[in-house]
């Protein structure tokens, strides 16, 4: 952070440097071609819509990462991802901060949402736009704590949330838990939909042979244990897994075994079948 001796000069100078640092983020991205919203602020409602609500309760002061804030409630078009502003329009709030905080006035906290290891603001976007250009790592913040269904890791950008939707609504359909719940991943979100649809068609076969009715849970664990283990543990003897996780793995030799042979019997033939189509 500059320092002129005017502090009024200076928090006017730190604006126009937190601008042009946006704009030459902005062209670099456009440069590097990569995705539209590498640069946009995650949307709460809509990560808390693709991880499921389950419930919240408030925590208190903490202080948390300014790094950890990646979302707002209801300011996403004011600042990017990285809390810089996107226009002048934030300009005279945005000064008249910088300003107090040069000359150490006392500034109130913030308030947020957090889910995971995630903050989204609920109200403090100048705040921690001005802190962010100040140089400073950490805020002090009102939390409250958000539960989901689905574990928000592995969330970085906008797109990101599909693959937690899509996950959300497999586990619905098909509710593991535990170890198994951990184990079933994949990177494209469609994928989930498909294994979705295997489950539910192997737990209705499998009620229809025994001839009673089991609960989705009994039968996800089921498919889990009788079905998925072992033919993941066939694949990983046969050398059919690759470069793809078990879920993939599975999905794919999965749909092979039947385009090919029309059964959905697992044993060598099938397996030697499905190793002869991948050559």
């Amino acid at each position: 952070m500059k320092d002129t001796g005017f502090p009024r000069a200076d928090a006017e100078h730190d604006f126009l440097r937190a601008r042009r640092r946006q704009v030459l983020s902005r062209l670099a991205t456009w440069l590097r071609r990569e995705p539209d919203d590498v640069n946009i602020m995650l949307p709460f409602h809509e990560v808390v819509d693709a991880l499921g609500y389950l419930g919240e309760r408030k925590i208190g002061p903490r202080v948390i990462r300014l790094d950890s804030i990646v979302g707002s409630v209801d300011r996403g078009r004011d600042f990017d991802r990285r809390f810089r502003p996107t226009s002048g329009r934030v300009r005279e709030r945005w000064e008249r901060l910088a300003l107090a905080s040069r000359r150490g006035e006392s500034i109130p906290p913030i308030e947020v949402y957090r889910v995971g290891e995630l903050h989204f603001i609920i109200d403090g976007h100048h705040r921690v736009s001005v802190g962010h250009a100040m140089g400073l790592s950490t805020i002090e913040a009102m939390v409250t704590e958000v539960r989901t269904k689905v574990d928000p890791s592995g969330i970085r950008y906008r797109g990101d949330l599909i693959v937690k939707d899509y996950r959300r609504l497999f586990l619905e359909r098909v509710p593991l838990s535990g170890h198994a719940r951990a184990s079933v991943v994949f990177t494209d979100p469609w994928d989930y939909a498909r294994l979705g649809e295997h489950v539910e068609a192997w737990g209705f076969r499998l009620m229809q042979d025994e001839g009673r009715y089991s609960d989705r849970a009994t039968l996800a664990q089921r498919w889990f244990d009788e079905e998925y283990v072992p033919v993941v543990a066939m694949l990983r003897q046969a050398d059919l897994i690759g470069d793809r996780t078990d879920a993939e793995a599975y999905q794919w030799v999965a749909s092979e075994r039947y385009r090919l042979i029309r059964t959905h019997r697992w044993d060598d033939e099938v397996i030697e079948a499905v190793r002869s189509r991948s050559r």
